[in-house]
């Protein structure tokens, strides 16, 4: 097994750590932290998904991937904006 196979499986292990950890931070009372736990279960899908394509060569992870960074972010400005009420 390679070396940097070997790395790639382990910041997956840790990838995932994060992910129950930020879907801890999501089940908070506060919106708040609702959507910073939100915003970093969807990095640790993205990072996970690139991750996938990269070892196995699916080419819809990286799709997938690339539409959560794009939608994320403008899902949670969204939110705030309602929020906030504009």
């Amino acid at each position: 097994m390679n070396i940097l196979v070997l790395s790639e499986y382990i910041l997956m292990a840790a990838l995932a750590i994060y992910a129950v950890a930020t879907i801890r931070i999501t089940t908070r009372k506060t919106i708040a932290m609702g959507l910073v736990g939100l915003l970093g279960l969807s990095i640790a899908v993205v990072t996970i998904l690139v991750l996938i394509q990269h070892i196995y060569g699916l080419g819809f992870c990286r799709d997938i991937a690339t539409a959560l960074v794009f939608l994320g972010p403008i899902g949670t400005i969204a939110f705030a904006r309602v929020l906030r009420g504009d």
